[in-house]
């Protein structure tokens, strides 16, 4: 399954070259072309999804099981002390490509990329709430 218009289907199909790093036959590693920091690369899966629930359980695993081993390599390479992983789900949450796709950033002291993070407080009675809804929803 593809998307004609979709830059990463088309990456994934060789329409758009990429410094790939890995492929398999469901999964795609490639550098980002706009890197926040030496070795940011992205995870993909080779069928277009547009966010990670569409997705079948199997296919998130082949994306993720790539993590670790791939994390090893960008440390040993780039010799950072330290790295996120990052998967936005739609353009409210910061995601740019259409297309199911994971961030691994190297990171450094210094480096000022930072992020925000304004922990609020779980209340209680909601949290009670919360747990009813969404296991209801499982």
């Amino acid at each position: 399954m593809t998307e004609p218009d979709c830059i990463f289907c088309r990456i994934v199909a060789g329409e758009i070259p990429c410094h790939r790093l890995y492929e398999d036959d469901r999964v795609l590693a490639f550098l980002d072309i706009g890197p926040l920091s030496e070795g940011h690369c992205l995870i993909i899966p080779n069928a277009h999804y547009a966010t990670i629930d569409q997705m079948p359980g199997d296919l998130v695993a082949a994306c993720t099981s790539l993590i670790p081993r791939l994390s090893k390599a960008l440390i040993a390479v780039t010799n950072a002390p330290g790295w996120n992983v990052l998967q936005n789900n739609g353009a409210v949450a910061g995601q740019a490509v259409d297309h199911v796709h994971f961030h691994l950033i190297p990171r450094h002291g210094g480096d000022g990329l930072g992020y925000r993070w304004p922990a609020g407080k779980l209340d209680t009675d909601r949290a009670t709430e919360l747990v009813a809804a969404i296991q209801a929803e499982l």
